[in-house]
């Protein structure tokens, strides 16, 4: 009889068996984050003795370059595959760490991407977008990774003036995703991706992409949201579970990575200051969280089509050894996703007529995302492998679309007008400057005319430029949700439907 090893993840001379997957948002902003030099050179510590040893990471936020050798350095043994991620002009951010080789990599930038006006915030100047990473197993197998950080949301949904970018993201990593899967390629999406658990990016991706939040998969009926924010209240009120989970529970059942009240960079400045002198609060196991909240994701193609989710868990929750301080504003996602030895059969597809209001489906016993709705109980169970975005999820994005159009419309025109008005404010001083009794009147009227000069120019050039290239994004992205509208049984696309695009 012929002896066949046994094959197992760290075996390089067989089939792989299991693959390791972890995802952090590092919070390394340069300047801004507090000891941010510490802290992610302790990160990198922690993935390389990370027990069972890591496959696969993504990291957000690593800004630098030189934390990113720094944790190169210190996971080169475990991980001796890296590639740095550069985009816009601070940097992208994004990191993937391998154990197999990287035999291929791009980076592709997100069309609509915050606002340059909105310098506070950053996201514009970063270039937020997609970090592909082809990883060659020794067997052969194939796994394309994609790592990101969606735009956040800084509003609460549906208030939220960025849910458009937010949407159009979810609308483009999912598309590389899937095009991934339609090649033949295992497909890992992972990244802080700025959205609660059935909202409408996470439906998209899901639905879209073809891949499963393996939280869910193992976890159907963990929390939607902060216990704080209607949607999950209503949630833990219909399955009769209590109205602020614990943090053991916050961290094993619900998968919550953000605003725990363990994380010492959620607690008040006071808090924080008292840390530093030695005074702990020591936070245990049976405090309430009440505002933790799940935004990092591991998405996975394999599920049902041979692989499983063999593990899950939020991780690297423990602080610096020596300032005490938590590793980031995040915790990480681990995930271990394991062969199955037959594959298992993909429930068939399954319409879905709408997401976000008024949901209706085929089958009674799915509603999906539709937090207003009355089987919102049902929405927690597991979702099916595969299911198709029906015409009511495309309308509501076509009616987001129009919206935030309208909106920059009227910022553009705002923007030429206020350039058109500095140029003639300019020009009335330059004519004032004949009569003026004064040298420093004059003055006073070059200088005025300088500055609004300048400021409506800057106006000016954002308005044209900008905002001119943010209505073609926005225009590239309503065709495609009226093609994928029309291939789901709605209206043809017609040109007429963009002559206002253009007019």
């Amino acid at each position: 009889m012929e002896m066949v090893p046994i094959a197992t993840g760290n075996d390089e001379r067989s089939a792989v068996s299991s693959i390791k997957v972890l995802t952090l948002n590092c919070w390394g902003l340069k300047y801004l984050s507090k000891y941010r030099s510490e802290r992610l050179a302790e990160i990198g510590h922690r993935l390389a003795t990370y027990s069972p040893e890591l496959d696969i990471v993504g990291l957000q936020e690593c800004w630098t370059f030189a934390d990113y050798l720094a944790i190169r350095e210190r996971t080169r043994s475990v991980l001796p595959y890296g590639k740095f991620y550069h985009s816009g002009i601070f940097g992208g951010g994004l990191v993937v760490l391998s154990r197999w080789p990287i035999t291929d990599s791009s980076m592709y930038r997100y069309p609509l991407n915050g606002r340059p006006t909105a310098f506070f915030r950053g996201d514009w100047f970063v270039g937020k977008g997609v970090a592909c990473a082809t990883i060659s197993l020794p067997d052969g197998l194939r796994i394309e990774v994609f790592n990101t950080h969606l735009h956040a949301p800084y509003e609460k949904e549906p208030n939220d003036s960025y849910i458009c970018h937010r949407t159009a993201q979810a609308w483009e990593i999912a598309k590389l995703m899937r095009a991934a899967s339609d090649r033949g390629s295992l497909v890992i999406g992972l990244g802080d991706f700025n959205m609660v658990p059935l909202s409408f990016a996470h439906v998209l991706i899901e639905s879209r992409a073809g891949v499963r939040d393996v939280w869910r998969v193992t976890k159907p009926g963990s929390s939607v949201g902060a216990s704080i924010d209607p949607p999950e209240r209503e949630r833990r009120k219909r399955m009769g579970e209590d109205a602020t989970p614990n943090v053991d529970s916050s961290l094993l059942e619900h998968g919550h990575t953000c605003d725990s009240v363990m994380n010492t960079w959620r607690w008040t400045k006071d808090q924080r200051k008292q840390l530093e002198k030695g005074h702990d609060r020591r936070i245990t196991g049976n405090d309430l969280d009440p505002k933790a909240k799940r935004l990092d994701y591991i998405f996975f193609s394999g599920v049902d089509r041979g692989w499983k989710v063999a593990d899950v868990k939020v991780v690297l929750t423990e602080r610096h050894p020596t300032l005490l301080c938590s590793l980031s504003d995040h915790f990480a996602v681990y995930a271990t996703v394991e062969r199955t030895t037959t594959k298992t059969k993909t429930p068939a597809s399954v319409e879905v007529h709408g997401a976000l209001h008024d949901s209706e489906t085929e089958d009674p016993g799915l509603e999906v995302a539709d937090f207003d709705d009355k089987g919102l109980q049902k929405a927690t169970s597991a979702l099916p492998t595969q299911y198709r975005l029906g015409e009511d999820f495309y309308n509501d994005i076509l009616r987001m679309i129009h919206t935030y159009t309208l909106r920059e419309r009227k910022q553009r025109r705002y923007r030429m007008l206020h350039f058109v008005g500095s140029a003639l404010v300019s020009i009335g001083c330059f004519v004032a400057i004949w009569w003026s009794p004064r040298n420093f009147v004059a003055f006073i009227l070059i200088l005025l005319s300088s500055l609004g000069l300048m400021a409506g120019t800057v106006d000016g050039l954002i308005g044209g430029l900008f905002v001119g290239s943010e209505l073609r994004a926005l225009a590239e992205f309503e065709w495609e949700i009226r093609n994928a509208l029309s291939q789901a049984g709605g209206p043809a696309v017609e040109d007429r439907d963009f002559r206002d695009w253009y007019d």
